[in-house]
């Protein structure tokens, strides 16, 4: 093949299109990386057809779905029914996932947060680990005297978008003094910024006294630490499979509205209470394009189960996806 040609493939795939070898490429969503990562390479191996995706970040992914420069974008922000219908999009649901509070407190174990220590840890008002506003809820902790180190996000990304919404749903203060946002300045001295989770992971694991909000696949992958969160009914709830699924059973999402909507604070007392959907958005122009996409999707849909279960996610129940189906076959994307 002659470099030309190679070129040629190459910005074919970059404009959206498919290559001569059916590639069908993605980008975006740090938090469904995971996910996306064990599906693509299980799909493969069903069926021989190849899809990439590239963790960048959720506020890249939509500005490359809105660029045609992939096949597929992964946002963990979804956008409204009208930003849709401008940059002429669709937008679906592909799994449920948890953000967790990471922690690195050396010789400390089972912390407890509640929903007024996030609050203040997020706005820089806790200064030291043997603050009252935690160690009312720990007791039975020996913290330490040591400065708190916040770890966030430093680029745009749905998991900041999630989490600041959670924030928002149970702060008044945090609501009106910052809102919902994939990226912001963070109040407080006491705080650091990694790019995606992984790079907040790294942070958290080398930055003794830290504590940072973290998808729960990477903080597992990472072995780190994740403390049990107060939800809505008062309950501590540890970060685990049954506490997501929990929460996520709480979750509308309408196709009339173009599956918009959060998950946060679900009430329940068995439901975990930092919980996100990730989405994919794929050009309403290409319907040929798209229905690789979706095939994809629909398979892991049906077969992906276990590996979703595996990595902490909680898989969308069938009565979502025959939702989600009956969409794509009203906008002629199956």
């Amino acid at each position: 093949m002659t470099k030309v040609i190679k070129l040629a493939l190459a910005a074919s795939v970059l404009a959206g299109g498919l290559s001569a070898n059916d590639v069908v490429t993605g980008s975006g969503s740090s938090f469904a990386y995971s996910i996306y990562k064990s599906w693509t390479e299980s799909y493969y191996k069903a069926t021989g057809k190849k899809v990439d995706y590239i963790s960048k970040g959720s506020s890249k992914g939509i500005k490359d779905a809105k660029a045609r420069l992939v096949n597929y974008g992964g946002t963990d922000a979804p956008l409204p029914p009208k930003e849709l219908k401008k940059s002429n999009l669709y937008q679906f649901p592909s799994v449920v996932g948890a953000i967790t509070m990471g922690y690195n407190i050396p010789g400390v174990n089972n912390l407890k947060l509640s929903r007024a220590a996030i609050v203040a840890i997020s706005e820089g008002k806790v200064g030291y680990w043997d603050e009252k506003i935690i160690t009312e809820e720990n007791p039975g902790l020996k913290l330490p005297h040591k400065k708190v180190t916040f770890v966030h996000r430093s680029d745009g990304s749905g998991t900041t978008f999630s989490y600041t919404y959670y924030l928002s749903v149970v702060s008044k203060e945090w609501r009106h003094a910052y809102g919902a946002k994939k990226s912001l300045n963070w109040p407080g001295r006491q705080h650091v910024g990694g790019n995606k989770n992984t790079g907040v992971a790294s942070l958290i694991k080398q930055t003794p006294y830290s504590v940072g909000y973290i998808d729960y696949a990477d903080a597992v992958n990472n072995h780190i630490l994740m403390a049990d969160v107060e939800n809505k009914a008062g309950r501590y709830i540890t970060p685990n499979l049954a506490s997501f699924q929990a929460g996520a059973a709480k979750a509308s999402l309408d196709p009339k509205k173009d599956f918009f909507a959060m998950i946060a604070d679900p009430a329940g007392v068995k439901s975990y209470p930092i919980i996100t959907t990730t989405f994919v958005l794929v050009p309403a122009e290409k319907p040929q394009t798209d229905k690789k996409v979706t095939a994809f999707f629909d398979w892991a849909f049906k077969h992906g189960q276990k590996n979703a279960t595996d990595l902490g996610y909680v898989p969308l129940p069938s009565s979502l996806t025959d939702k989600i189906e009956a969409y794509w076959e009203a906008k002629g994307i199956k």
